[in-house]
């Protein structure tokens, strides 16, 4: 593996877990108070936990465009966000989190690997390069964890 490739590897890694120049996920959910999950103001169109959803069913739809060659592109918007009224509990919450997490990690898994060509077009999706894809979620994600922040804001229940 060359220097070049090994350093694009680490960064997308470090921007995929990392802070860099913004809040982590991590950072975002932390002492997340349970009677906040569903809580709505006024002027933000959704909850805490309706956008956790959101992120994990975005990136779990882009770990899947990545690894699946039999791919079927979900609905916009209806399969990128919970059902209108879905609300969380604990357990609910936990898992999205969970899944977050684990989705992420096979991410930055596939971003490590030296055996996958990061510049090299998807199998099954001609156009569509795994750093593409890679970038996407480092984008969408750092994008919802800030509004994240900001509905943490409006609701008084953000300490950073």
């Amino acid at each position: 593996m060359s220097q070049s490739d090994q350093v694009l590897r680490n960064l997308l890694v470090s921007f995929l877990k990392d802070a860099n120049a913004h809040a982590t996920f991590e950072q975002a959910i932390a002492d997340f108070p349970s009677d906040f999950y569903n809580a709505r103001v006024k002027s933000i169109p959704y909850t805490a936990w309706e956008l956790l959803e959101h992120i994990r069913l975005a990136q779990w739809d882009i770990l899947d465009f990545m690894r699946n060659p039999d791919y079927v592109t979900p609905d916009w918007p209806r399969d990128y966000w919970p059902k209108p009224g879905q609300e969380a509990d604990q357990a609910a919450w936990n898992a999205t989190i969970e899944q977050i997490r684990s989705d992420l990690q096979v991410i930055q898994e596939i971003a490590a690997n030296p055996k996958i060509d990061l510049m090299s077009e998807l199998p099954h999706a001609k156009g569509y390069t795994y750093l593409r894809e890679m970038l996407l979620v480092i984008d969408h994600n750092a994008y919802h964890v800030g509004q994240l922040i900001t509905l943490r804001r409006a609701l008084g229940i953000w300490q950073g």
